[in-house]
């Protein structure tokens, strides 16, 4: 007897399962092989969508999420679906056409969606350092809060927007609530350790890293920070047990490099020299992918702060360098033999990383001043003293 075919609803579920899983390519192949029965599955359509964004086929998730609204003009997961890919073609305002229309439609009770939008929102500013962006993101976020007032992943969302938009106290203040929702919501957490960091709070900052662990961390910025507030408040060693769970994790987020890491090493200084900045693309927190690294930019104090710790490090040949962690690499860029070849501090940790890499087969990172400096120390090229 043959065996009867799926219907559209058990190929979008087959589907689903495995994009979940992150199994992007059978995703799409159970999705096609639907859609080649069912092609008028406004569902199946939008999965294709989904499953095209997530393997960056901007242009083709487009398309799959425009052939869904021809069939269904007002289907919400099409209308978001398409926001978030037209703000990778820098279509803003169509964009958020598309994610306000899901509100006009009524479902801002839909708490999923007004995440999605936010989150979606929330990503391309962080990327383009766009206030407008982030106030848009606020816009969905506390839409969401107000569908569902306990619900810490909504709360800890505004707290990320407020932080962005420069209203730190405000920030604290609503991603200390999240965890009052959620005490183990370690994204918020984590975040909240970033902001104290940089406020200069630091026994505050430490309070919360250590309420995390080591499986929580998919940055590498929060760790080192997590390891130096370590060391000075409990005097630990350089390599103390106590900090070596820290260090693999380190390790681990960091790998080796292949060789399109090698690559983009060896082009890194040609891009800073032409841009002036380097984008480094990395696995990070799942949330916003762009989360903890844009904390890395936002370390000036506020007025009324105190300036950011004095930091020092010796080379091997015992000379010092003190001040923050941009001056002290801008100290080891004048002192180098051949910093006239730099035009900016980016392309000067750009050329000494693969120098490093090569000499030594460390990987120094080289878009964050204090991650360079710490992956220098790892190298063996200098000693930091605090």
């Amino acid at each position: 007897m043959a065996t009867p075919f799926l219907s559209s609803e058990e190929y979008d579920e087959r589907a689903h399962q495995l994009y979940n899983e992150g199994q992007y390519d059978d995703a799409m192949a159970v999705l096609q092989e639907g859609l080649a029965l069912y092609p008028n599955s406004v569902e199946l359509h939008i999965g294709v969508g989904y499953a095209r964004l997530a393997r960056e086929e901007f242009a083709w998730a487009r398309r799959s999420f425009e052939e869904a609204l021809v069939l269904e003009p007002e289907h919400e997961d099409a209308l978001a679906g398409l926001g978030e890919t037209l703000l990778k073609f820098g279509l803003e305002d169509a964009a958020l056409k598309c994610f306000r229309r899901t509100l006009e439609l009524g479902y801002a009770d839909d708490l999923d969606l007004m995440l999605q939008s936010g989150r979606a929102l929330f990503r391309e500013a962080s990327m383009r350092d766009r206030k407008e962006l982030f106030s848009a993101a606020m816009e969905f976020f506390e839409v969401a809060t107000q569908q569902a007032p306990d619900s810490a992943e909504a709360i800890a969302c505004v707290g990320y927007a407020q932080h962005r938009l420069g209203n730190d106290d405000a920030a604290v203040q609503m991603l200390r609530k999240s965890l009052q929702a959620d005490n183990e919501h370690t994204e918020a957490r984590i975040y909240l350790a970033n902001v104290f960091y940089d406020r200069g709070d630091y026994e505050a900052s430490l309070y919360h890293f250590e309420q995390t662990a080591t499986e929580d961390h998919w940055d590498e910025l929060g760790i080192w920070r997590l390891i130096e507030l370590k060391r000075a408040a409990h005097k630990l060693g350089e390599h103390d047990p106590e900090l070596k769970p820290w260090e693999d994790r380190l390790a681990e987020l960091g790998g080796e490099l292949d060789s399109i890491d090698e690559l983009f090493i060896e082009v890194d200084g040609a891009v800073a020299s032409e841009s002036g900045e380097v984008e480094v693309a990395r696995g990070q927190l799942e949330l916003f992918g762009t989360l903890l690294s844009s904390l890395a930019d936002s370390r000036s104090p506020e007025p009324g702060l105190a300036p950011a710790a004095n930091h020092e490090v010796v080379l091997r040949d015992g000379r010092a360098f003190i001040g923050s962690w941009e001056e002290i690499v801008r100290s080891l860029q004048n002192d180098n033999t051949e910093g006239g070849l730099d035009t900016s501090l980016e392309a000067f940790m750009s050329r000494m990383a693969k120098l490093t890499y090569r000499e030594t087969g460390v990987r120094v990172p080289s878009h964050d001043v204090e991650l360079f400096v710490r992956g220098s120390a790892d190298a063996g090229l200098l000693r930091i003293v605090q």
